[in-house]
């Protein structure tokens, strides 16, 4: 009977996953270039015996990430010189304050006292564009290849790059990734482009979020049930005089 408490008990952690997972994304649903995350689920070990006698029994289940949604984001115009849409599959790098380099789709530039771009968070681009001293935002021209120019004059590159499996790129927050063995190492994107004055919308789905969620509370409901007459039967069971 116990395995029955278990086994709902998994499911209700499986569900809350979920549910904290949709959450994260509709928070996120105005995040410029947030990629929803993907959770699967799977069962838990079986075993043979028990109540079920020859007949496998689950122990339950459980969620993990999957990835992450590499589907486009709305193009939003927004005026700015330095903001930049990446289009395609491919990421800004950007230097974390560790060192290390950080990938995100959130193109949202800023200039520093150096003249140097960086993103929202004060990190460098990588490698380093510096835009001239005098030069202003709107003297700046960003190509579609990511060529950077003022006044005519090419003065930097914004690099586009991208792993060979983002699904297994590693959150770090900000809607920023690091690469790892498992997503390979980082290489020069292919397809990618960037538009300037404009930025790559959140590409989570509103409905199919609000779908999710529904549907997570009412799979935790009824796990939440069944574990109640669970210990009901338990309690009923310690009442029965041998």
């Amino acid at each position: 009977m116990l395995e029955g408490l278990y086994a709902a008990a998994s499911g209700m952690e499986a569900q809350q996953a979920q549910f904290d997972s949709v959450s994260n994304d509709l928070a996120n649903v105005d995040t410029p270039g947030y990629q929803s995350q993907i959770l699967g689920f799977h069962d838990l070990l079986y075993s043979n015996g028990g109540y079920a006698g020859n007949v496998p029994t689950g122990a339950g289940t459980a969620a993990h990430v999957v990835g992450r949604s590499q589907e486009q984001g709305a193009i939003q115009q927004t005026g700015r010189p330095l903001d930049v849409a990446v289009q395609g599959p491919g990421y800004i790098e950007v230097r974390r304050p560790d060192g290390t380099i950080g990938l995100t789709r959130n193109g949202v530039l800023e200039m520093n006292a150096q003249g140097q771009l960086t993103n929202q968070q004060g990190m460098l681009l990588q490698p380093p564009v510096t835009i001239p001293h005098g030069v202003q935002p709107s003297q700046v021209s960003i190509a579609a290849n990511g060529a950077v120019s003022a006044n005519g004059r090419q003065i930097g590159r914004i690099a586009l790059v991208n792993v060979p499996s983002p699904d297994n790129l590693t959150p770090v927050g900000d809607s920023m990734f690091t690469a790892n063995a498992a997503s390979g190492a980082i290489r020069p994107a292919v397809g990618a482009t960037l538009q300037q004055g404009a930025l790559e919308g959140s590409n989570v789905d509103m409905a199919q979020a609000m779908s999710k969620l529904v549907t997570a509370q009412r799979t935790y409901a009824m796990a939440s049930s069944a574990i109640q007459d669970q210990d009901q039967m338990l309690q009923i069971a310690n009442e029965i005089k041998p």
